[in-house]
């Protein structure tokens, strides 16, 4: 169970951090002012953001015993959810050379969980 808490917890809190970003740099003026204001009202989500990574973590590592396996995993959805981000803003379509790295990112993931 503390892997379906640590998966979820991990997917909604990364997926909210990269949405921020991607809506920042399609929608808000890059003007330091703009900037700031966006940053200073977003700061409650990316309050609730990060204590869903932290448990998402905390769950993981309680599940997996295993701290590397668990950030490997977490960089692998948030490769993932960069991906969807692209192309929900920019339209941009993953070509090979970004799927043979999800693969590698995945082999690593399969060799960090080997004993």
């Amino acid at each position: 169970m503390f892997y379906l808490y640590s998966v979820v917890l991990l997917f909604g809190g990364l997926t909210v951090i990269n949405f921020i970003f991607s809506y920042q740099s399609k929608h808000i003026d890059p003007m330091f002012w703009t900037t700031l204001k966006f940053q200073l009202m977003m700061i409650p989500v990316f309050l609730a953001a990060n204590l869903s990574v932290g448990y998402g973590v905390k769950f993981g590592v309680k599940a997996a015993h295993n701290l590397s396996y668990v950030l490997v995993t977490a960089k692998c959805i948030e490769v993932l959810i960069s991906i969807g981000m692209g192309y929900l803003f920019l339209r941009e379509v993953p070509n090979w050379k970004t799927w043979a790295g999800v693969g590698v990112i995945g082999v690593g993931l399969f060799l960090v969980k080997q004993k």
